[in-house]
């Protein structure tokens, strides 16, 4: 593998540092000057301007990023585009994959259900989650890593900015260099989905949708407590920290590891026998 340059290196920075400000930038204006002249001008209660920030924060994200592409990459963003089959697609297998880890514990007694709290607080936690997934994902994958992945190739990138989404998450409760070691996995299971489908609405919607079938089974989600108590679903959990996952949650249990690990297995064959002549 060719190594880059220093000019390369230099490139790819200035590339990284104008991506991100407009991702920033373009959510700034939204929370800061949009949603409080929205606000006042439709005296909103609190409910709809809960709404209007998440819808907008995505939205203004959305347009940064494209924006960006647009102007500097001077490219259509096709990773931008609506790929319906694709996008249900990864919600459904994103909430599967990550239920072999519950389900196989709920079956073991390791995580036992105690009461059923209903639904009134799920859409706006699930619009939450969807939010926070997408941001997510435009940020590492549409941005760190193909800005990565210009200058470094793609293993390289796709390690890299693994590890940095991994650290991103070590202020969260529970967070210990295993944490570190699961979620670098995850988020190259991540990467995969999106080099795969070079989608960011594909593994933006897998994202969001493992994050809420875990928030569902009222069990931590990333070492976040603060959303079980509106969970549908009320559970307590014992047994070991390396098969429950303990504080963080079952994202770095073993059994999502081997879970994740045969799924990039499986990921990367299939894209090699898909691009195969």
């Amino acid at each position: 593998m060719k190594m880059p340059s220093r000019k390369d290196l230099l490139a790819a920075l200035v590339r990284l540092v104008l991506s991100l400000a407009a991702f920033s930038l373009s959510v700034l204006l939204y929370r800061s000057l949009l949603l409080p002249a929205l606000t006042a001008l439709l005296h909103l209660d609190e409910p709809a301007i809960a709404v209007f920030r998440r819808s907008g924060i995505l939205l203004f994200a959305v347009l940064g990023y494209w924006l960006y592409v647009r102007l500097h990459e001077k490219r259509a963003a096709t990773e931008l585009r609506i790929v319906p089959l694709g996008m249900a697609l990864g919600a459904l297998s994103g909430a599967l994959l990550i239920s072999i880890t519950t389900l196989s514990l709920f079956a073991l007694g390791n995580y036992e259900v105690v009461a059923v709290r209903g639904f009134q607080d799920v859409p706006a936690i699930a619009g939450a989650i969807l939010v926070a997934a997408m941001l997510e994902e435009i940020m590492f994958r549409g941005i760190v890593f193909r800005t990565l992945e210009g200058a470094l190739g793609t293993v390289p990138a796709l390690l890299l900015q693994s590890l940095v989404f991994a650290i991103m998450h070590s202020s969260n409760a529970g967070a210990d260099l295993v944490m570190v070691l699961a979620l670098t996995l995850i988020g190259a299971f991540w990467t995969c989905i999106f080099i795969a489908s070079r989608n960011l609405w594909v593994v933006g919607l897998h994202h969001a949708a493992w994050n809420f079938a875990i928030f569902a089974t009222g069990i931590p989600l990333s070492g976040i407590e603060d959303w079980r108590a509106k969970a549908p679903l009320e559970s307590v959990y014992h047994g070991p920290v390396w098969l429950t996952g303990g504080e963080f949650g079952p994202e770095t249990s073993i059994i999502t590891a081997l879970v994740v690990l045969a799924s990039i297995v499986a990921l990367v064959r299939w894209t090699r026998k898909r691009s195969a002549p």
